[in-house]
C-alpha cells in the first residue's frame, strides 16, 4: 500500500520471467544530447515482439520496429527515419511531440495498416518520452533547472503546471507559489537493470548509454488462461548516473484482464513503484473508470476518462498501450 505522506521509491526490479505460451513486447527510447546541454536531443527508438512456445528457448521473433529522431529543445521534430518506413516523413519534420505529434502519427500509421505495430507504439509515446527526457540532466547538473540557453526562458523549461495531473492537483505539495513544480523534493530510485538474469533473451538488445542519457521502457506480456487474456506491463523512465548505474523517476506494474472474445477490459490494477511525489500515486485508484472499453479504444478513451487531476500522464500512456494488446492477441 502507497504511504501517503512519502513518494514511492520502490523499484520492481527486472522484467519477470516470460511464461511459457505467451507473446511479449519490448521497447525502448533512449534520449541522448550529442551537442551538450541545450543543444538538439537524439532519440533512437527500438522495439520487438516475441513469441514464446513450450520452453523458454522457444522462442520466435515476430515483428520489430524503429525510429531514429533529432528533437530541438521545444521537442519540435527535426529529422525522423524510421523502421518500417513512413508514407511521407518528411511531414513531420516541424511537429511537436505532445497530441500534435499522435494525431499526425496515427495518421500515417492508419494508411499503412500498421496500428498496433511495435512502430506504432514507439511513435505514439514520442510525445512522452520527450516530455521527461530533459529529467536526466538532473543526476548531472547541479543547476539543470535553470535555462539550457538564452533562448530558453525558465517558464518556457518548467511551464506552470497546477491541475495537469493527480501529482500537481491544485494545492499539492508538488507545486511552488506561481503553480512550476518544486524539484528540491523530487524523489528518484537507483534502479537495477531491467532485462532479468535469469531471461537474458526477454528484451530485444539495449544499447549502452554513455554520459547524459535517457531512457523509457517498456515491457507487455499477455497470454491466454481460463477464457481470458491476462496482461501484465511494466514502464519506466530512468536516467543515467554518475555513479554508474540508473536513476529513475517513473515506474509502473500494470495488471489486466479483458475477454478473449471480444477484446473488452475486464479488470485493471496499478502499482506506482517510483514516482517523484507523494500526491502521484492517487490516480492509480481511478482507473477502474476504463473497466468495461474495449480495448482497441483505449488509446482515445483514456485520455477522455481520465483527464487532468484524475490521472497521471505516465500511467495514461501505461493504460494506452494496452490498446495493442489485439495485436498482439493474434500471436497467441
Amino acid at each position: 500500500m502507497a504511504d501517503p505522506d512519502h513518494a514511492p521509491n520502490n523499484s520492481a526490479g527486472p522484467a519477470p520471467v516470460r511464461r511459457l505460451h505467451s507473446v511479449r513486447r519490448t521497447s525502448t527510447i533512449d534520449s541522448s544530447w550529442p551537442e551538450g546541454r541545450g543543444g538538439p536531443m537524439t532519440m533512437l527508438g527500438r522495439a520487438r515482439d516475441v513469441v514464446t512456445g513450450s520452453d523458454l528457448a522457444e522462442i520466435s521473433e515476430v515483428a520489430t520496429g524503429g525510429f531514429d529522431i533529432v528533437a530541438t529543445m521545444g521537442r519540435e521534430i527535426r529529422a525522423i527515419e524510421t523502421t518500417p518506413r513512413l508514407l511521407d516523413p518528411a511531414s513531420l519534420i516541424g511537429v511537436r511531440g505532445g497530441g500534435q505529434s499522435r494525431t499526425a502519427i496515427a495518421a500515417q500509421l492508419s494508411a499503412m495498416d500498421a496500428i498496433g505495430t511495435p512502430l506504432h507504439l514507439l511513435l505514439d509515446d514520442f510525445a512522452g518520452a520527450s516530455l521527461v527526457a530533459g529529467w536526466a540532466w538532473s543526476r548531472w547538473t547541479e543547476d539543470w533547472a535553470s535555462p539550457a540557453g538564452a533562448d530558453e526562458p525558465a517558464r518556457r523549461r518548467f511551464p506552470k503546471m497546477e491541475g495537469i495531473c493527480a501529482g500537481f492537483r491544485p494545492g499539492a505539495s508538488s507545486l511552488d507559489e506561481h503553480g512550476r513544480p518544486r524539484h528540491d523534493i523530487q524523489s528518484s530510485a537507483r534502479v537495477e537493470s531491467l532485462v532479468n538474469p535469469d531471461d537474458l533473451a526477454g528484451w530485444h538488445p539495449l544499447a549502452t548509454q554513455d554520459g547524459v542519457g535517457m531512457r523509457r521502457a517498456r515491457w507487455i506480456d499477455i497470454w491466454k488462461d481460463a477464457g481470458v487474456i491476462r496482461i501484465e506491463a511494466g514502464f519506466q523512465d530512468s536516467s543515467t548516473a554518475p555513479h554508474g548505474g540508473r536513476d529513475a523517476v517513473h515506474e509502473y506494474r500494470v495488471a489486466a484482464t479483458a475477454d478473449l472474445n471480444g477484446m473488452v477490459l475486464r479488470s485493471v490494477s496499478a502499482d506506482p513503484r517510483v514516482l517523484p511525489y507523494r500526491e502521484c500515486p492517487a490516480a492509480a485508484a481511478n482507473i477502474n473508470r476504463m473497466i468495461g472499453t474495449p480495448l482497441s479504444g483505449l488509446r482515445d478513451e483514456v485520455l477522455a476518462q481520465l483527464p487532468g487531476t484524475l490521472g497521471c500522464t505516465h500511467l495514461n500512456d501505461v493504460l494506452r498501450a494496452l490498446a495493442d494488446v489485439p495485436h498482439l492477441a493474434v500471436m497467441l
